[in-house]
């Protein structure tokens, strides 16, 4: 899968990404793809995805023929992803279904994003969460997540707190490789 973090520092965003992309057994290093990025940039947004290869294709696509796209908020980014969904279903064939127990059908997608408003989580569900410092999803989240935590204290720049993040993924989980990818923004004064 993957190890993607968002930070925010001292007035600055970070997302950053690993670059492997695995099929199960079978790993496709970044030197043998020609689209290794798994972060999209969106209008004034970086999209970091994870999970199937495909989500990554999809919702380029989507996102850049979709006029209303909005991901500055947590309101703005679960009524992109409701309006997203049933052109998921209905063109690009997604299977909603997870588990029988499930409130809702599922997107399939979990995503990172960072902005000049912040950084924000959009999950399965449509769930979204908005983070104050940092964050980190895909098969190597735990690690992440252990190593933003150390560095958040210890570094000011958000970028060093992500590499460090991504980092610590690559190290310890066997689905997510070097080289890494990270994009930066300034926050508004707003937040």
């Amino acid at each position: 899968m993957t190890t993607i973090v968002a930070v925010r520092k001292n007035g600055v965003a970070t997302i950053a990404a690993d670059t492997l992309t695995t099929f199960g057994n079978t790993r496709l290093p970044s030197h043998l793809d020609a689209s290794h990025d798994k972060i999209l940039h969106i209008g004034d947004s970086y999209v970091g995805v994870c999970g199937s290869a495909a989500h990554h294709l999809v919702l380029a696509n989507l996102l850049a023929r979709t006029p209303d796209v909005q991901l500055n908020s947590k309101a703005q980014i679960y009524e992109t992803f409701r309006k997203l969904h049933p052109i998921l279903k209905d063109e690009c064939f997604l299977n909603p279904k997870e588990d029988e127990e499930d409130p809702y059908e599922s997107s399939q997608i979990t995503a990172l994003i960072a902005n000049a408003n912040g950084i924000f989580g959009i999950y399965s569900m449509r769930e979204v969460f908005e983070y104050t410092q940092y964050w980190a999803i895909g098969s190597g989240h735990e690690f992440a997540l252990g190593a933003l935590h150390q560095a958040y204290n210890h570094f000011q720049n958000a970028a060093e707190i992500a590499l460090a993040g991504v980092e610590a993924g690559i190290a310890l989980d066997k689905n997510s490789a070097a080289p890494i990818t990270h994009y930066s923004t300034r926050l508004s004064s707003n937040c």
